[in-house]
């Protein structure tokens, strides 16, 4: 499985997918003009990478978020990516997600809460004060 590396743009975030350390992170802000356009291949990797042998012989998959900004559109890809994480995690694979969030900014630390609730399989860690 190859990495995925690629830099923030104005629109974008950063990209760090090291399938083979079971360390996934996204970094910057995400507003997209096509969201899904820009999301889907990275759930397609990680769904492909989670039904691989491999992903199942790690015994941790760490996921940093560091967005300071994203839009509606992303936050459903969000929720998708998510999910695919979930599933592997209700399935056996220890997950934790790492969640980088401005202490002065509610709407992230809330949508931080939200889906500790919505994605009950993974671990969670708030991390107020922003980027990792």
């Amino acid at each position: 499985m190859n990495n995925i590396s690629m830099p923030a743009t104005s629109s974008t975030p950063a990209v760090d997918f090291d399938f083979a350390s079971g360390r996934l992170s996204l970094s910057g802000e995400s507003w997209p003009e096509n969201a899904a356009a820009f999301y889907r291949p990275l759930m397609a990797a990680v769904e492909e990478w989670q039904g691989s042998a491999f992903s199942r012989s790690l015994s941790l998959v760490s996921i940093h978020v560091a967005l300071s900004y994203f839009n509606s559109s992303s936050t459903k890809m969000l929720f998708g990516l998510f999910g695919v994480l979930n599933e592997a995690a209700a399935n056996g694979t220890r997950t934790e997600l790492h969640w980088y969030y401005d202490s002065e900014d509610d709407i992230s630390e809330e949508f931080g809460q939200e889906l500790s609730i919505d994605f009950s399989a993974i671990t969670f860690h708030m991390h107020p004060g922003g980027a990792e």
